[in-house]
């Protein structure tokens, strides 16, 4: 029997997401439909939807830019949160807590949301062989893409990790909110400064801002260096790898954490681990 799966968004035409979930399951020898889902911006609709589509017989639904903040308070409210969705303050996947449905908690009260970005991020790294164990590393940005990828990181055993952002104050917040929000996360092992004081060598450096789609770039330091420079982004070219891998830096851009987190997503639903390594190429040769 064929099962529903959702990714919810706005806009949605552009996902990637049907075209990957749709190989995991070839991979895995699945029977599968994955449908791009608009909705209007707000949260009603958003519950709306998302109960609809539970309601139908749906089993797993992934969460994508404005929703990711209003699933948080939904399944906070309902069905529950991992502890990476807790620190994230944002889920982009939904499931159903079998826990609870046995004990006969209603269907709409059920629905449990998980944030896998991080994880799909320290997995990508760590395919790339990229050393993170003790590593030192820089992120730039601090908005919700750096809230779910601190506790992640943390956890694969960096040693410290330094988050410059044009407004301090904003990351100094973050910081604290991260610490309070998490026993994993030692406020002492975090560093803050300014995009334009980042200075020094880092072993990685990850920009989790979006200014290079606008082909803008970031006030980084002369002084600024790294081995390893890593942008979430992904589609076309980006300045900051371009400047990173001009000073002899390998570098990636975020194609493979998207994988990786729709991996993870994938995992949480059906209990099939996906090769993503394979699954990989195969989208690149498709």
């Amino acid at each position: 029997m064929t099962q529903h799966f959702i990714v919810i968004g706005n806009p949605i035409a552009h996902s990637k997401s049907p075209k990957i979930h749709t190989l995991f399951a070839a991979q895995t020898g699945m029977d599968i439909s994955y449908q791009r889902q608009y909705c209007p911006n707000d949260a009603d609709s958003f519950t709306a939807v998302v109960e609809a589509f539970f309601y139908g017989g749906g089993v797993g639904a992934n969460v994508t830019v404005p929703f990711k903040q209003i699933a948080y308070a939904f399944c906070a409210a309902r069905g529950g949160l991992s502890a990476h969705a807790k620190i994230a303050g944002a889920v982009n996947t939904l499931l159903l807590n079998k826990a609870l449905l046995d004990k006969g908690v209603p269907l709409a009260e059920a629905i449990y949301g998980d944030n896998t970005d991080g994880q799909g991020l320290v997995n990508h790294i760590k395919s790339l062989n990229w050393p993170l164990t003790c590593a030192r590393v820089a992120i730039i940005g601090a908005g919700g893409a750096v809230r779910g990828i601190i506790l992640p990181l943390i956890e694969s055993g960096i040693a410290t990790v330094t988050i410059a952002n044009r407004t301090v104050s904003k990351a100094v917040e973050l910081v604290e909110e991260l610490s309070t929000a998490s026993t994993v996360i030692d406020e002492q092992q975090i560093k803050t400064c300014s995009t334009a004081e980042l200075e020094g060598s880092f072993d990685i450096i990850i920009n989790a801002t979006s200014i290079g789609l606008s082909d803008d770039k970031l006030p980084l330091s002369h002084d600024l260096n790294c081995q390893y420079a890593y942008d979430l982004m992904y589609g076309r070219p980006l300045p900051f790898l371009q400047h990173f891998e001009a000073r002899g830096a390998q570098t990636s851009d975020g194609y493979g954490m998207l994988i990786g987190q729709a991996a993870l997503s994938f995992e949480r639903w059906t209990g099939h681990r996906i090769d993503v390594t394979k699954a990989t190429e195969d989208l690149n040769k498709s």
